[in-house]
């Protein structure tokens, strides 16, 4: 079920299933999508990973990522364009930027709690029934039942990765520094420069991300700079020199050295796996 709007909204809900050979032919403008895995055991490769996923799971992506839902057979996805909603430009209204989008190395990903499958269950329905409607206040209505989608996705988000060990202002300079990473991590290489960004010092972001996980946020910075990495090795023709200068390295022993210690084999290597 598709909504286009008359200047280029656009929003997709599609139910896949094993026998679909489900294809994103529409080129969108800084697509989101939802993809909310219904049963157990099934397997999703996000940038040539794997991820064997569990029951009502739901995982956040980006136009960035390359997925292959090859082996989901049960699962419902929702897609939709910045023209649609902006959740930057609206970040104040549902608070996911630097959580669910545009900040994390690893893929966002979370458990619908039991509890609060029904709400989920009731929005996805309505969303089903607002497709088939035709007025003018179609739109808003969409906009509005994403807006209550992604502010629900947060919460729970929020809720397992604790983040209910910090206060709002703190969740907030965490969000940023996510995002910041994000946008600058080509140029920008250390914590410092983050946080003078921030007008916060090293010292406190790192006692800030020490509440939430056992991740530095230097760590934050190399893991998405070998994220690019991978991506950049698997999925273009540029050579592993084009793609250490692009991702800020200045020569290519120490990009060479940086992404063997982390992936345990050198760029080549990972480049030639088939």
């Amino acid at each position: 079920m598709i909504f286009k709007g008359k200047t280029n909204e656009y929003l997709q809900l599609k139910n896949i299933h094993c026998t679909d050979c489900y294809e994103q032919k529409e080129v969108l403008e800084s697509p989101l999508t939802f993809i909310w895995l219904e049963n157990d055991g099934q397997t999703i490769t996000i940038d040539n990973i794997e991820y064997k996923t569990a029951a009502n799971q739901i995982i956040c992506l980006t136009e960035f990522h390359k997925v292959d839902i090859a082996d989901v057979c049960n699962a419902k996805m929702m897609r939709f364009n910045r023209p649609f909603y902006c959740v930057l430009d609206h970040d104040s209204e549902v608070g996911c930027k630097g959580i669910l989008f545009f900040g994390a190395s690893q893929i966002p990903m979370f458990q619908i709690p039991t509890d609060e499958l029904e709400k989920f269950q009731t929005i996805w329905k309505m969303f089903e029934i607002e497709l088939q409607s035709n007025d003018e206040l179609q739109l808003e209505m969409l906009q509005s039942m994403l807006k209550r989608f992604i502010i629900l996705c947060t919460r729970i988000f929020k809720s397992q990765k604790n983040y209910s060990s910090l206060g709002s202002q703190k969740i907030d300079i965490v969000r940023e520094y996510n995002f910041l990473v994000e946008q600058n991590f080509r140029t920008t290489h250390t914590v410092a420069e983050y946080a003078a960004m921030l007008n916060k010092s090293p010292k406190t972001l790192s006692n800030l991300f020490s509440k939430l996980a056992d991740k530095s946020p230097l760590q934050y910075i190399q893991e998405r700079k070998m994220l690019e990495a991978r991506r950049l090795l698997r999925f273009t023709n540029k050579s592993i020199k084009e793609i250490a200068y692009e991702i800020g390295f200045e020569d290519l022993q120490t990009f060479g050295r940086f992404f063997k210690k982390i992936e345990g084999i050198s760029p080549t290597e990972f480049k030639g796996k088939p």
